[in-house]
């Protein structure tokens, strides 16, 4: 197959201010998930900003940068599948037409190669799949999770648990998105504009890699344990 790898990295985070170039484990954010994706079997990687700063260090690290970004794909409402189905276009007008794009965030820097190598071989070995999204076992279990209403009382999602306090035994097994790895037919991104399509398979990666950095606190802990463990091993 075919497969473009998409690394979106723009420049306006709010939760951890210019966090796709902060220095996680003694290297930028994007630097994991760019060495990653570059020792992967994806036919061309880029990455795709509306940032100066990041797309010079980005080419550093030996991924390209083709082109920046609109800058209204870089807003903080700017939904990621236009985000992909551009670059893909513009991709296209130079490299012919892709059978696969592979978006892989920055966010999720614990990605190793051989989890890209996995979801490209799930998507060749079964063509009625439209896509592979990585999924991780939560740390919760959202059976036991509530909403609050205005008057600050508790209330019972749909989802919850058959009986109060049921034993995690008894719950049936949930997984959660964690954020690393989407790759979706050409088709299905261009044609339905979605990541998952009707047939979406699931690339399961351990809790132990998957933290997905949106909060400061999140930067902390992956980078502690990305500094202190042999973590491409877990």
């Amino acid at each position: 197959m075919k497969i473009l790898g998409v690394i979106p990295a723009r420049g306006g985070s709010k939760g951890v201010p210019r966090k796709n170039i902060k220095l996680l484990a003694g290297k930028p954010l994007i630097a994991w998930t760019i060495e990653a994706a570059l020792n992967s079997n994806l036919t061309r990687v880029v990455l795709s900003t509306e940032d100066e700063e990041i797309a010079q260090i980005a080419r550093k690290l030996g991924v390209e940068v083709p082109f920046m970004r609109p800058p209204e794909l870089a807003i903080d409402s700017a939904n990621q599948i236009p985000g992909m189905q551009w670059v893909l276009n513009e991709c296209e007008k130079t490299d012919g037409e892709y059978d696969a794009i592979m978006m892989l965030q920055p966010t999720a820097p614990m990605k190793i190669s051989s989890d890209i190598n996995s979801a490209i071989e799930m998507l060749e070995k079964n063509l009625s799949a439209d896509a592979v999204i990585s999924l991780t076992y939560p740390s919760e279990y959202p059976e036991r999770m509530k909403y609050i209403d205005e008057e600050g009382v508790i209330i019972d999602p749909p989802f919850c648990e058959a009986y109060e306090n049921q034993s995690r035994q008894e719950l049936k097994p949930i997984y959660q998105k964690n954020g690393s790895i989407y790759l979706t037919r050409r088709s299905v991104l261009i044609e339905k504009n979605s990541f998952k399509g009707a047939k979406c398979l699931a690339l399961i990666v351990p809790e132990s890699r998957s933290i997905n950095i949106d909060t400061p606190f999140q930067f902390m802990i992956a980078d502690l344990l990305m500094k202190t463990h042999n973590w491409k091993t877990w």
